[in-house]
């Protein structure tokens, strides 16, 4: 095997377990949904609505947290362990110090939801289910730092074996604090929180034990000393992190704002974009996932002081990326509509939601671009290039297109959810081109570095 082929294979085997464990965090709120959902739609609703607050405000804290990973990569790569088990004491600073502002975000949860108008019983819902929530915060963003340092140095695995912990948690924990079993209360969807928390404590607790019993980490040793805080490289790491906690940001609350602009045109609209945006963020794991593991791989040659072969690394996660997307986006246009029918029978949405899967096809291909690209700039610790660019991309190009063709009549009759889709095909388009003219600019810099 050349020396190509043996990094796509390294690649692809850092890329299918954090595959697996996407699907498998994708599977449990499927799973939320559907077990609420058998109490009532309201109950169903409620677990919607406390996952619409607590997303955001725990995705800008993971993206905070991602900032590590390449870093420990680059370390990995430089054959310096020792420097890994500190770092990763700072970044659980800056977890904890997250998660307490999480948490106080939640608490005021009954005041923010009090602004939106709900019927009474929903409301009362989704505050319990925030309130339960609540508890599992700083376990969550705890072993979001274990799990950088696993994937720092190139090991995946525990990922997908704690992925399915939580799985196996999540099932049972649901079925007795939903509808009420061996003496738990039934708590309808207030109960999913309840078992999101046990499920995030699980998952902590099972990483602890596997880094702490299997050999890969013995090297590591994270839990064989403690480090004070260090304020100067914990603010130097906030700075690394905070434009992808930006860009996390603008991407989830974009996606947040489209359907809420879309609500005024009724719920047949809504449902049929939703079917096809959510088909989309299901393939969008296979790039995302490529992404991370070139992100890893990038750091990680970094520090060996090989630039060369950092850059080789992007070039096939793209054309794996991109290959992927390819086949996923035929797969989409030829059974478009079977795809849309495992989500609805209503025939207004289902027509909708075919239509909008042939701009679904085409974002797959946009999308799949963008991610690696901007995975390979983490792995080179250019972060604030994804602040600009996602702000430019997604808001001033993405939106402001979408709503105009969507709402207005200025370039043509509103076309609706289409409008929409034309916006967000537009906009992570130019976030792929962005991306990719700042990570050759980025390569050559790291090139000429070398030289000198």
């Amino acid at each position: 095997m050349n020396h190509a082929g043996f990094q796509a294979k390294r690649l692809i085997q850092l890329a299918l377990p954090v595959l697996v464990a996407q699907i498998t965090q994708t599977m449990m709120g499927f799973i939320d949904t559907v077990m609420a959902g058998r109490v009532s739609a309201v109950d169903m609703a409620a677990v919607a609505i406390g996952s619409s607050l607590w997303l955001p405000a725990l995705l800008f804290v993971q993206g905070l947290l991602m900032a590590f990973t390449p870093v420990f990569a680059h370390h990995h790569g430089a054959e310096r362990q020792h420097a890994i088990q500190p770092l990763a004491f700072q970044a659980a600073y800056i977890a904890i110090i997250g998660s307490i502002g999480v948490m106080l975000f939640l608490a005021f949860a009954e005041n923010i939801l009090a602004l939106m108008d709900l019927e009474p019983q929903l409301a009362t819902l989704s505050v319990g289910y925030l309130n339960a929530f609540i508890w599992g915060v700083p376990a969550f963003v705890l072993y979001q730092v274990l799990r950088g340092c696993s994937e720092g140095i190139s090991y995946t695995l525990p990922t997908m074996v704690i992925g399915f912990v939580g799985l196996a948690v999540n099932i049972p924990a649901n079925y007795l604090f939903i509808y009420g079993h061996l003496g738990m209360p039934a708590m309808g969807g207030a109960g999913c929180g309840v078992a999101t928390a046990l499920v995030f404590w699980a998952m902590l607790i099972a990483m602890v034990i596997y880094m702490q019993c299997h050999p890969k980490f013995a090297d590591l040793a994270p839990f064989s000393a403690f480090h004070r805080p260090d304020l100067r490289t914990m603010l130097d790491m906030i700075k690394h992190g905070i434009p992808i906690a930006m860009a996390l940001f603008f991407e989830v609350s974009l996606f947040a704002i489209i359907a809420l602009l879309l609500a005024p045109l009724g719920a047949t609209v809504v449902a049929g974009h939703q079917i096809a945006l959510n088909f989309s963020s299901i393939v969008f794991m296979l790039p995302l996932s490529i992404g991370i593991a070139v992100s890893i791989r990038v750091g990680y040659y970094l520090g060996q002081n090989k630039p060369e072969i950092a850059a080789m690394i992007t070039r096939l996660g793209l054309i794996i990326s991109f290959s992927l997307a390819a086949f996923t986006a035929i797969i989409t246009l030829l059974f478009r509509r079977e795809i849309a029918l495992l989500y609805n029978d209503n025939p207004e949405a289902i027509t909708l939601a075919v239509s909008l899967m042939i701009f679904a096809a085409i974002y797959q291909l946009s999308d799949a671009i963008q991610v690696v690209t901007a995975g390979a700039l983490r792995g080179y610790k250019d972060t604030r290039s994804a602040f600009y660019i996602t702000l430019v991309s997604y808001w001033a190009v993405g939106m402001t297109l979408g709503y105009t063709l969507a709402r207005t009549n200025l370039l043509r009759p509103a076309m609706g959810a289409q409008g929409f889709w034309i916006g967000l095909i537009a906009g992570l388009t130019t976030a792929a081109v962005l991306f990719a003219m700042r990570l050759k600019f980025i390569q050559k810099r790291e090139a000429s570095t070398l030289l000198v």
